[in-house]
């Protein structure tokens, strides 16, 4: 019996101190909400926040943690969650210039007119002349699926573009991204806020991946082939055409954990299988080679070697024949 009761009790405590933490987590999240995310100035910002820490935080000193303790802090949590809910995302704001504008489709049959197809001209990262060309492409020559993936902070994140490929070497590169307004920077932590709206930008791949690998500093690139066949690429390119022509007319918020770019790559794929490198996605090409989506006849660590582009990259600069030359020798192509 007393070896029960201790287990009883053990239990009990850590159910205790989980929901403590718990709820102690939650208002500290709702305080980052209403500091971030409040239509307001920032003194009132910060007020707002201080008062919803005291108020949630506080209850738990208080009441040490017990009953009445419990029910503030949750409740102040729960009605700062209900209005953080009720913020509505735009497309009507004032953009980024290489952001202004949200790419869409016309289907017709296998005849597919893309408009706001982005092809910047850049002489820096952020010195640069916005061009959006209105591009045609034939679904019957759709060919196949290539996928980079680019590091710039940590090798357990990474972001992913898709490259869909039509005939030898035309390439559509779509990147799914926080859209930023002028002036705003991206933080990863402001990402798990309603800070950012989501666009999926269509872009050749002298624009989306040459402004990774050739002007911004400290990104490093690798692209693979999928074993996609010519059937399954159409069907996940059609995938993101919906998606982008969705959010022309329903705007969403991207969030960092529920509604990011790996996590909108994987539905678009109609991707089932759940693993630990969907949300730690820079090991997802490490995950795609271990379910036989990557060609190439390589071990893994010879394959991710090879498949850095950033020196062939740079090499092809501006070159007409850029996605060619950063394909040029590398298995799987």
């Amino acid at each position: 019996m007393t070896k029960f009761y201790l287990l009883k009790k053990t239990a009990g405590l850590a159910g205790r101190w989980a929901a403590l933490l718990a709820l102690a987590l939650a208002a500290g999240w709702a305080a980052a909400a209403l500091y971030l995310d409040l239509p307001a100035g920032a003194y009132a910002r910060t007020l707002a926040s201080a008062v919803c820490a005291i108020a949630a935080l506080g209850s738990l000193l208080a009441f040490r943690g017990r009953g009445k303790g419990l029910v503030i802090c949750a409740a102040v949590s729960a009605l700062v969650l209900g209005w953080w809910l009720t913020l509505k995302p735009s497309n009507e704001r004032a953009w980024q210039p290489d952001q202004d504008r949200a790419a869409w489709a016309e289907i017709k049959g296998d005849t597919i007119l893309i408009h706001n197809v982005r092809n910047c001209a850049y002489r820096t990262e952020t010195d640069y002349t916005p061009r959006w060309e209105t591009r045609s492409y034939d679904l019957s020559k759709i060919s196949g699926l290539d996928i980079s993936l680019t590091y710039w902070v940590s090798p357990l994140i990474a972001h992913p573009i898709l490259s869909f490929r039509f005939g030898a070497n035309d390439y559509v590169a779509i990147s799914i991204e926080t859209r930023k307004e002028a002036g705003e920077a991206y933080s990863t932590f402001r990402g798990f806020f309603r800070q950012y709206e989501m666009i999926y930008t269509v872009g050749d791949e002298r624009d989306l991946l040459r402004l990774r690998t050739n002007y911004r500093k400290g990104e490093e690139m690798y692209l693979y082939r999928t074993r996609a066949t010519p059937a399954r690429a159409r069907e996940i390119f059609l995938n993101y055409l919906a998606r982008l022509n969705r959010l022309r007319d329903q705007p969403e918020w991207y969030n960092e954990l529920a509604n990011n770019c790996t996590s909108n790559v994987a539905a678009l794929a109609g991707e089932k299988r759940r693993d630990w490198r969907l949300l730690l996605n820079g090991r997802a090409d490490r995950m795609l080679y271990e379910w036989g989506y990557l060609a190439g006849d390589l071990p893994f660590a010879r394959l991710k070697a090879q498949a850095h582009i950033n020196e062939a990259a740079r090499a092809a600069g501006d070159a007409p024949d850029f996605s060619r030359r950063i394909r040029a020798g590398r298995a799987g192509f």
